[in-house]
């Protein structure tokens, strides 16, 4: 079994959640590939570009792998399993941001995306490298030819959504799984970043995964 874990916005790939599914999945011998999102630079992060690196990252390491995706690592994880559904056998999705670059969001960070357009710089605080870092529109604009909200996808998937999410709508998010018959849905009361939940998280998605 192979398992890639895609992390969030401004994130890394040794996160607490990353860390964490590495841990457990080690317990049942199995490794977590987990590409740097960030690279080459973070400012011109775009899907695209992270799309194409997790689509590599399988393809060089052999059969096709199950994706953990968390917010817009979720976002990736889908437009990887719409591009090459071969390489892709699962997707655990994580409080993840369906509608990121859609004309549901009005805001991104601190500021409006009007603003954001007209300066072509957003600065963010970087969680994984520690400090601000500005990150370019064309993030925004280029999401906005990727579709998560009408995405056709058939094979099975499983999504974990905080009720008490501030980051992502958690009925968008629910809305969104019940309307598909191949999605399995867990509601938790817990925030975006799931850290209460992950030994709940952790013992469906051993299961969904066949990890135990």
């Amino acid at each position: 079994m192979r398992v890639l874990y895609l992390h969030g916005f401004a994130s890394s790939a040794k996160s607490s959640k990353a860390v964490f599914f590495a841990r457990k999945l080690a317990e049942r011998d199995t490794t977590l590939e987990t590409p740097d999102l960030n690279e080459p630079d973070f400012s011109t992060l775009t899907i695209t570009r992270m799309v194409q690196q997790v689509v590599d990252a399988i393809e060089s390491g052999g059969p096709p792998a199950a994706l953990i995706g968390s917010s817009l690592g979720a976002f990736v994880a889908v437009q990887t399993a719409l591009k090459r559904p071969s390489l892709v056998t699962r997707l655990v999705l994580l409080a993840p941001a369906l509608d990121f670059g859609g004309d549901r969001m009005k805001t991104f960070g601190d500021r409006g995306l009007a603003e954001w357009k007209a300066s072509d710089s957003l600065n963010v605080f970087h969680y994984g490298y520690g400090r601000v870092i500005p990150v370019h529109y064309e993030l925004y604009a280029e999401a906005r030819g990727h579709d998560c909200m009408n995405a056709a996808l058939t094979l099975p998937v499983q999504v974990f959504q905080g009720r008490r999410d501030t980051v992502v709508d958690p009925a968008t998010v629910e809305g969104w799984s019940r309307a598909r018959s191949n999605i399995e849905l867990h509601m938790l009361d817990d925030d975006h970043q799931l850290l209460g939940s992950l030994e709940v998280i952790w013992a469906e998605c051993s299961r969904f995964l066949g990890a135990r």
